[in-house]
Formats: structure tokens, C-alpha cells, sequence
């Protein structure tokens, strides 16, 4: 049976049933009964498996949409080849421009202004054009020179209905297919629309700005342009204009010229901050979103990606840096599986011989035979392979160090990551301390220990109450009664033993005062005594409490 096809979908239905028949997957478009919307029903699989690059052309040429899924699916490991992944990951949606019409009308519609109102200048000419949005160069009244990102007149209702088509092949293919049923495609396409149309919205990129500003403000030599609040929208976004050029183009002689190791030793701290301390990162730091200025400093572009990671789970991640960083492989493969979601046919063997195979081969490598990115991304694919499902925020993860790596090894070759984990680890350690140590944190542990201790006394009466009264009850699952019964009176006996010694002691301290004829050591004998039997029994007492520990643990 397959899905009912809406002619207002078509064309977009005949787009995904060429990609999977073109890509081997004919078998999914026979089971939705998307063949029909092939003209003649022509298979283009002929036994021939694309390159990847070419997957990527094919994605470019279908759309923003379709780009946009390309990179989502380059997060993936355990759904593509790591060539894929990385054919992917290299998207592109440079396009060709929007009149400057267009761009006239939807900036004095958002801004409620005419451009030669808003602006100084303002050049007609984009200085770069995307399938969202393409930027322009202009200057404030009070001089500043800032760039206006525009949105793509349209984009939103387009991106919207390919949306529409693709969750209901989705739908289909949970419901019918094995690969449905493994991947999820609904739940991935559904956190897919979330993050599209966030991107859609540049208030949220200004916002993400401002944050992302101010958590690397005491980075020299990391800058982030500032938005212009005023003068940003859904639509429109007005930011620092940044002077410089992407790392992918510098010149041989510029690489000579500037501090490369000390660039890359910053970013590659201030990228630790961010996913280790402040959790929130900037998710897409590909060469080409990542400036040289002509200041010498590096400059991080198009917030529209940024990611968020629990507290929790960044302690995890920090162990995993720590773990392959320092050639412990099983440690490494046991932090994944606890993160992760552990499926009926997980292989843990297999798992663990993988991830040692690969930790050891990359252990002290430099940033030449090494990529940690490149790594996570490994152990994330492995566990797909050997049953284990790991959150989206771990392959995140890797896909920002897998860029971060390239840009590295852009700026400083010999650049080393494992050494720089270990350097910063501690730093690290201070910083999430510290944060733990925030006035709200502490003021919610006061509010916690009020609560406690309001309620104590009420509820050690209800406990002496229900002593005396016998009607205390103690509830045991799955324990021996009799060794637990041993145990209590062995409690008991050493809590009694405890409170005749200190009786003996108080006695003893009590008849120091009591001048007396007998003495020892010129104190009076009777206290001497109580103070020697005092100290005899607790010495039995503890020698007792050792030997029947060490006898219990073996």
C-alpha cells in the first residue's frame, strides 16, 4: 500500500523517488508507491553507485531544503559512509543573487524605513548570496559599518511545503519499511523542521549572537559580530560588519605572516569552553564560517546552527575527550555506552574491540595523521553497527571538532589536539566548577538544607513514635532477613559497646576532680583506671571492627 499522493507535493514527490532510485534504494520507492510519480517509471540505479560528491551536486541542484537535509544527514554516521558524511558536510548553497528590488521592499517592510532612511549607504551589490538569504554591505548613520543579511523573499513557504512532502514519505517509511523502523525517520525529520525554520528566524541568530559574545569575551583573539537589535527582524538581520577573508582562501604568504598556533591553540580552547562549560556552542565551524581579520584575529560567522549540551552530559563528553586523548579505549567505549540507548541486538564485544582498534591506532598523533572529530564520529557509526542508539547532541559534537580540525589544520599543521585536551582539561574542571557555584545554585542548595532541616524534627518524632509504638516496619527486597537481622544486632552491639566507653570516659573525667589517696602517675587511681579500661575496650573495638570488615570483604 502506498502513501496518497497530493498533487500539490508532485513535483517534490518525483524528486525524492529519482534520489532513491538513483541511490539504490528503488526498493523504498516501489513499497510508498512513489514510482508512479517518475515519468515512464524509469530506474536510474543501474548497478552503478554514485560518488558521493555527486550525492552532494544532486542535493544542491533539489534546493535549500534539500541542502539542509544533506547536512543533517552528514551528522549521521550509522545512516551514511563516513565519504558521504563528509561530501556532505562540504554543502554549498552559494546561488545566484535576488534583484535589489526585492531587497528594497523586504527591508523598508521589516524595518518600516526606507533604506536611504536606515542607512548612509547601503550597496546594492550582496557580498555573498545563499538559498535563504544573501548579505549586504552598508554603513549606520552614525558611521558603523555593518552587514544586513536578508532573507529570500518566498523561502519560508517553500521550505515549509517540501517539509510537508517529506513528512509524509517519512510517515510512510516508518510505518512499512525495516529502515524505517531503524532510523526514525519522523522523529529525525521533526527535529530537522524545528531547527530549519529556527534558522529561518534571524532574531534567533541575533540572540544567538549576543550569547555566544558574551560567554568568549575573554578571548583576545576570538570575535563575534554584535547584532543591531534595532534594526533586526525575522527577516532582516543587521550585525558588525567584519573586515577579512575566509581561511580557506588565505595566501601562503598570510599563513607565514600571522601566529597559526596561537590562533588555533584559542579557537581550539574557547570551543572546549563552549561545549564543556557553557553548553552552548557554535555547531558549524567549517572554514568557511570562520574568518581571518585583517587585526589577525579569527571571526565566527552564521550563527544559524548553534547546539545546546546538558550539564550532565558534558561531563560525559569531557571524560571521552580525557579517554581518547590519553589511549584508554575501554573507558572510551564504556562512556558511550552509558550515554547511549542500548538496543535488543547490541554487540558490547564487538563495540569494544572497534573503539580500542581505533583509539590505540590515533593515540599521540598530531593534527596531521589525527582528526578527534573524525574519531567521535567513528564511535558514534560503531555503535549504530553494534546496537547502541547515542544522542544527536554527541554526533553534533564530533561533526563541530571534525570542522574544527579542518580549520586547524588550515592555520598550524603540527598542531596537536590530544595535547591541548590535556592542558585544558583541568582549566576545564575549574571552570564547571565554579559554575556550579553560582548564587542560584547555592541559594537552591540553601532553600534544599531549609527544607531539611524544617522538616527533620517532625519526621525523627514520626520515626521515635512509631517505635515506641512498635508499629515500625522496615521493607526489604531481595535480601536475606537473617543476615540482615546479624547485621542489625552487630550495629546494635557496637553502638551500645560506643556508649559504654563514653559513659567510662565521662565517669573517669568526672572523679579527676574527686582528690583521693590512691593515685597513679599522680592523678587519682580510680580515673586513671576507668580512663585505661576506656581505652583498652576501644582499642578491642576498633581491632574487632577491622578483622570483621576485612573478614566481610572476602
Amino acid at each position: 500500500m502506498g502513501i496518497s499522493l497530493k498533487t500539490e507535493h508532485l513535483k517534490r514527490y518525483k524528486d525524492i523517488a529519482w534520489l532513491l532510485m538513483k541511490y539504490g534504494r528503488s526498493d523504498l520507492v516501489k513499497r510508498a508507491g512513489l514510482e508512479e510519480a517518475i515519468e515512464g517509471g524509469e530506474s536510474l540505479s543501474q548497478g552503478v553507485v554514485p560518488e558521493a560528491e555527486q550525492l552532494a551536486t544532486d542535493l544542491e541542484e533539489m534546493g535549500p531544503t534539500f541542502i539542509k537535509l544533506g547536512q543533517l544527514f552528514s551528522t549521521r554516521p550509522d545512516f551514511l559512509p563516513l565519504p558521504y558524511m563528509e561530501a556532505l558536510a562540504r554543502l554549498q548553497d552559494n546561488v545566484a543573487p535576488f534583484s535589489f528590488g526585492e531587497v528594497e521592499q523586504i527591508v523598508t517592510s521589516e524595518l518600516g524605513v526606507r533604506i536611504s532612511k536606515a542607512f548612509l549607504e547601503f550597496d546594492p551589490n550582496p557580498v555573498a548570496a545563499a538559498s535563504l538569504g544573501q548579505m549586504h554591505r552598508a554603513v549606520m548613520r552614525d558611521g558603523r559599518a555593518v552587514a544586513v543579511k536578508v532573507q529570500r523573499p518566498g523561502i519560508r513557504e517553500k521550505i515549509v511545503e517540501d517539509l510537508d512532502a517529506l513528512e509524509e514519505v517519512a510517515e510512510f517509511l516508518d510505518k512499512h519499511t525495516v529502515a524505517g523502523q531503524r532510523y526514525e525517520f519522523q522523529g529525525m525529520l521533526g527535529e530537522f523542521r524545528k531547527t530549519l525554520l529556527r534558522e529561518l528566524d534571524y532574531r534567533q541568530e541575533a540572540q544567538n549572537l549576543n550569547t555566544l559574545g558574551a560567554n568568549l569575551k575573554d578571548f583576545d583573539r576570538i570575535v563575534v559580530p554584535a547584532p543591531i537589535e534595532d534594526y533586526t527582524t525575522s527577516r532582516v538581520l543587521t550585525m558588525d560588519y567584519i573586515q577579512g577573508q575566509k581561511i580557506t582562501s588565505l595566501s601562503p604568504l598570510v599563513r607565514i605572516e600571522i601566529d597559526g598556533e596561537a590562533l588555533v591553540e584559542q579557537l581550539f580552547r574557547a570551543y572546549l569552553q563552549q561545549i564543556l562549560v557553557d553548553g552552548f556552542f557554535h555547531a558549524d565551524p567549517h572554514p568557511g564560517n570562520v574568518f581571518l581579520t585583517d587585526d589577525g584575529r579569527i571571526a565566527l560567522l552564521d550563527l544559524g546552527m548553534v547546539a545546546r549540551i546538558a550539564p550532565r552530559l558534558q561531563e560525559k563528553l569531557l571524560q571521552l575527550l580525557l579517554a581518547i586523548s590519553e589511549g584508554r579505549s575501554d573507558e572510551a567505549a564504556s562512556i558511550a555506552i552509558r550515554v547511549g540507548e542500548i538496543k535488543d541486538e547490541f554487540d558490547e564485544r564487538k563495540f569494544r574491540r572497534q573503539v580500542t582498534e581505533l583509539v590505540v591506532q590515533h593515540q599521540d598523533a598530531s593534527i596531521e595523521q589525527m582528526e578527534v572529530g573524525k574519531i567521535v564520529l567513528a564511535i558514534t557509526r560503531f555503535s549504530g553497527e553494534c546496537g547502541v542508539r547515542l544522542p544527536p547532541e554527541f554526533t553534533m559534537f564530533g561533526k563541530t571538532l571534525l570542522n574544527l580540525d579542518h580549520v586547524g589544520r588550515t592555520l598550524a599543521p603540527t598542531f596537536s589536539p590530544n595535547a591541548a585536551v590535556r592542558r585544558y582539561s583541568v582549566e576545564i574542571f575549574q571552570q564547571r566548577f565554579l559554575k556550579s557555584l553560582s548564587l542560584g545554585n547555592i541559594f537552591s542548595g540553601l532553600i534544599e538544607m531549609k527544607d531539611f532541616i524544617e522538616r527533620l524534627p517532625r519526621r525523627i518524632n514520626e520515626i521515635l513514635d512509631a517505635v515506641a509504638k512498635d508499629e515500625l516496619k522496615i521493607t526489604v527486597d531481595a535480601i536475606d532477613e537473617k543476615v540482615l537481622i546479624e547485621g542489625f544486632q552487630k550495629v546494635a552491639n557496637r553502638i551500645a559497646m560506643g556508649l559504654i566507653l563514653a559513659a567510662l570516659i565521662v565517669g573517669a573525667a568526672m572523679l579527676m576532680r574527686v582528690e583521693t589517696s590512691f593515685k597513679i602517675l599522680g592523678y587519682p587511681g580510680l580515673a586513671i583506671i576507668f580512663f585505661m579500661l576506656a581505652a583498652g575496650c576501644g582499642m578491642a573495638l576498633m581491632l574487632s571492627i577491622i578483622i570483621s570488615d576485612r573478614r566481610a570483604k572476602k
